[in-house]
């Protein structure tokens, strides 16, 4: 059976629940209930694991801070014995506009913590990654408490209907692979 491998990257704890920076946890929250699973608080993550159609889906919500990112996902990716290639991390982006999508195959970590430390942990910058847009309108030096804030009342739709379409990512990734779910999503409006 193909295994894959999703990360949501984000913070633990209460503080940060439904802030930009947690959006990762957030799509893999809907993507995990949409399954009818859970999260178990397991080591350096929370983890979850389910079926789509035939393959198997292993979730984590890395409980290790946005910064050591990359530890849990090598131990996890170790452990499963899944490929960097079947791994897709869900992340936040300054660069695009409020629930905007672009998926890639690899790229820069972009000054993103959470990619740099998994660049750094993994020793390659070739691995699928799903980028959610979460804008980028604050004041100068205002970029980690922009961040770190929640989503303005006119953003809460937005976000809603792009964590939809990042769950239909997600499985799109699965089923139907990298290149056929960038050509959907990054074409996409």
């Amino acid at each position: 059976m193909t295994k894959f491998l999703i990360v949501g990257l984000g913070n633990i704890g209460g503080e940060y629940d439904n802030t930009r920076h947690n959006i990762g946890f957030d799509v893999l929250d809907a993507l995990v209930k949409k399954y009818d699973a859970s999260f178990q608080t397991d080591r350096l993550a929370s983890y979850s694991k389910f079926n789509i159609k035939g393959k198997q889906v292993h979730c984590i919500k890395p409980s290790t801070y946005m910064n050591l990112s990359g530890k849990a996902l090598v131990y996890w990716k170790n452990k499963l014995n899944i490929e960097i290639s079947n791994t897709l991390i869900i992340t936040d982006d300054l660069s695009l506009p409020v629930a905007k999508l672009r998926i890639r195959s690899k790229g820069s970590d972009a000054g993103h913590n959470g990619l740099k430390s998994i660049n750094e942990s993994i020793q390659t910058i070739e691995y699928p990654r799903l980028r959610f847009g979460i804008g980028n309108i604050f004041p100068k030096g205002g970029q980690v408490q922009f961040v770190l804030g929640k989503w303005s009342e006119d953003e809460v739709g937005p976000v809603s209907e792009g964590i939809e379409k990042s769950v239909q990512a997600i499985e799109a990734f699965v089923l139907e692979g990298i290149e056929r779910t960038m050509n959907k999503i990054n074409q996409a409006p």
